[in-house]
């Protein structure tokens, strides 16, 4: 049987390949650097700075009917290039390496649902999902198109207004939004629609803190892809794993909130994923060949 051809991989890389071959049962936490090649925007720079305005407040959207306003209205422009998006090499690598039983599983800070798309079976959506909306009164769900869907109707004018698309579904768009019309819960009568993700100010639901530390606590190791852990939601895990003794490896460009917990951190883009899969790949490949032999 023909070998299959060694992946060359720069130093750092090899060292990274190393890291996870050492620790086959990997916890994997992956933020916004991950789905900037779908064409998601990220919020920060390789410092950890904001880019632009921090995102949505959950108490200004709960308790201001002009920001629920801005909001939809911005959402309606932005909001296409997350539909839109699909997953890229860097969520299909990490599904690859679950089936390779090298990731047990991921904890996503993202809310556009991509690594369910490439194929990741064991994710927990930290912050939620952006593709659904939760009534804040009654609790009633629907999927989130079906509300644009509704605001197009209300807004026909905005349905072509044009903007720079920002981070989750949002716009780079200023202009008066007194008149937009944002429908109320129609189950309940009165109540806020809201998108089913973890705005900032807001806490992550218990009971996905408590799944995402189950996932850890069964991992050998920690991974962070492509996250600056700035927000403490994040954060928290790497240092959870850090107290129970567990390795971290960090690859991502610029400054992290973690830096100095890390055993290893590779300074890449996320789609180096790629060529380290390819490279696991060919050693397990070459080892079941062992086998066989």
């Amino acid at each position: 049987m023909q070998q299959p051809s060694p992946v060359v991989l720069s130093p750092d890389l090899r060292t990274l390949a190393a890291f996870v071959a050492r620790h086959p049962r990997l916890a994997v936490l992956t933020g916004a650097g991950i789905s900037t090649a779908s064409g998601i925007p990220d919020y920060r720079d390789e410092r950890g700075d904001w880019k632009r305005s921090p995102p949505m407040q959950h108490q200004r959207f709960m308790t201001s009917h002009a920001a629920r306003q801005r909001y939809w209205a911005r959402a309606l422009v932005g909001f296409r290039a997350l539909s839109e998006a699909r997953p890229n090499e860097a969520h299909r690598a990490l599904a690859r390496l679950e089936a390779m039983d090298l990731v047990a599983g991921v904890i996503t800070q993202n809310v556009d649902g991509l690594h369910q798309a490439a194929g990741s079976r064991r994710v927990i959506d930290l912050h939620g999902r952006a593709d659904l909306v939760r009534c804040m009164c009654c609790g009633a769900r629907r999927m989130r198109h079906a509300l644009h869907a509704e605001l197009e109707r209300g807004n026909p004018h905005w349905a072509t207004t044009g903007a720079r698309v920002g981070p989750d579904g949002d716009a780079d768009l200023e202009r008066d939004f007194s008149g937009f019309r944002v429908p109320n819960c129609d189950r309940c009568g009165d109540g806020i629609w809201k998108p089913d993700v973890v705005f900032f100010g807001d806490s992550v639901p218990k009971a996905t803190v408590a799944a995402a530390h189950r996932l850890l606590d069964a991992s050998d190791a920690l991974l962070v892809v492509g996250s600056s852990l700035m927000v403490y939601s994040g954060f928290r895990f790497a240092r959870a794993a850090s107290r129970a003794g567990k390795p971290i490896a960090c690859l991502n460009l610029g400054r992290t909130r973690a830096d100095d917990l890390y055993a290893l951190k590779v300074e890449a883009p996320a789609d180096a994923l790629v060529a380290l899969c390819e490279a696991l790949e060919v050693g397990v490949s070459r080892g079941v060949s062992r086998r066989r032999a």
